[in-house]
């Protein structure tokens, strides 16, 4: 496994992780074509991509952060086959090192169904392992998802 950091992702990268986000996250939020997804990139600011390489060199996971009303936000997707493996806590933990507080939305029920039909698994036991907290009070509830926000923040003082 590899983590290889990036600015600018080519049309290839961004072809493999479209298909991967819409694999793994609900349907709702579906990208239907890699137009859709460069629209959903270009709406980000100070975006970073950390790509997770399997020892074929295939992309097989995705973290990013990005700028958003002057907090520092994450996202954070993995290929089903690899959940489980310590694959994400990488990817956390290298987002981690390069910065000081990280927030993200995550959907926190089972009731969202993926492209296949399988119920979307919640990632919040993931998240609060990997020293996340759940700001219960902060929600997003719109046509694309029912999610809480959580946030990391650096034990070092700054």
């Amino acid at each position: 496994m590899k983590i290889i950091e990036k600015e600018i992702l080519s049309l290839e990268e961004k072809e493999i992780l479209r298909e991967i986000w819409n694999n793994e996250y609900p349907a709702r939020l579906h990208l239907k074509t890699i137009e859709d997804f460069e629209i959903y990139l270009n709406g980000l600011s100070n975006t970073k991509h950390y790509l997770l390489f399997d020892d074929s060199d295939k992309i097989i996971g995705w973290t990013f952060t990005f700028l958003r009303e002057g907090e520092d936000w994450f996202a954070i997707i993995l290929d089903s086959k690899i959940q489980g493996k310590g694959n994400g806590s990488l990817l956390i933990n290298q987002i981690k090192k390069k910065n000081t507080s990280l927030n993200g939305w995550v959907i926190d029920n089972e009731k969202e169904l993926k492209q296949n039909n399988e119920f979307y698994k919640s990632p919040m036991p993931f998240y609060i392992k990997n020293g996340f907290t759940i700001l219960t009070e902060t929600r997003i509830e719109n046509e694309k998802m029912s999610a809480v926000k959580i946030n990391w923040r650096s034990e070092e003082k700054i």
